[in-house]
C-alpha cells in the first residue's frame, strides 16, 4: 500500500472526506476502470452497503462518475464507476471558496456585535441585546457578564481570509 505522501490526489481527497473506507474505495476505483460496486467490495474487503454509501457520496461530490449497463450474465442493470481525477482540483477550489465564505460571514458577525462573557469556559458568550435582557448575569453560572475583547478572533479570521484569498487567486493563474 502506498505511503500517504505518495498517494494520488484523488485518493488523498477521498481520505479527507471520509477516512479509511473512502481511501479503500478510491484505491479500488483507481486500480480498476469501470468497476462495479461488487468488484470494489471484493477488492477492498468492505461490505457492499458501505461501498455503495461511499460511492453515492463521492458521486454526489462529482468525484466519480457512474454509468448504468446491463450485466449480460445476470440480466439486470449495474453501475460501473470511474474516478474523475480531473475534478479533484475543482473540488478543492470549491471547498476553499465555501470555507472562505463562512470565514467572511463569521468575521462580519464578530465585527458587528459586542459580546459579553462571565469568564467561565463552559458558558456561552452573549451579545449585547441578550446581556441587557439578562441584567448582565450569565444564564449558566449566574456570574456577572463583562464585555469581551474579540480583537484576536477578528485578527485570526482576517489572517485566514487573506491566506485563502491569496491561495484561490494563485490557483486561478
Amino acid at each position: 500500500m502506498p505511503s500517504a505522501e505518495y498517494e494520488d490526489s484523488f485518493v488523498k481527497i477521498a481520505g479527507l472526506i471520509g477516512g479509511e473506507e473512502y481511501l479503500k474505495v478510491a484505491r479500488g476505483l483507481l486500480n480498476t476502470d469501470d468497476a462495479t460496486d461488487e468488484e470494489i467490495a471484493s477488492a477492498t474487503g468492505l461490505r457492499i452497503n458501505i461501498i455503495r454509501k461511499v460511492l453515492y457520496d463521492m458521486f454526489g461530490k462529482a468525484l466519480i462518475t457512474g454509468i448504468r449497463v446491463k450485466d449480460e450474465k445476470k440480466g439486470w442493470f449495474v453501475y460501473r464507476w470511474r474516478a474523475k481525477k480531473d475534478q479533484v482540483d475543482s473540488f478543492i477550489d470549491n471547498q476553499k471558496k465555501k470555507i472562505l465564505e463562512r470565514l467572511q460571514i463569521r468575521l462580519e458577525y464578530e465585527e458587528s456585535s459586542e459580546f459579553y462573557h462571565c469568564g467561565n469556559k463552559d458558558c456561552p458568550r452573549a451579545k449585547f441585546d441578550s446581556a441587557v435582557e439578562l441584567f448582565f448575569k450569565c444564564t449558566n453560572c449566574k456570574g456577572p457578564l463583562n464585555m469581551v475583547d474579540n480583537g484576536r478572533v477578528k485578527e485570526a479570521l482576517r489572517y485566514k481570509i487573506e491566506q485563502l484569498t491569496a491561495d484561490i487567486s494563485s490557483r486561478k493563474q
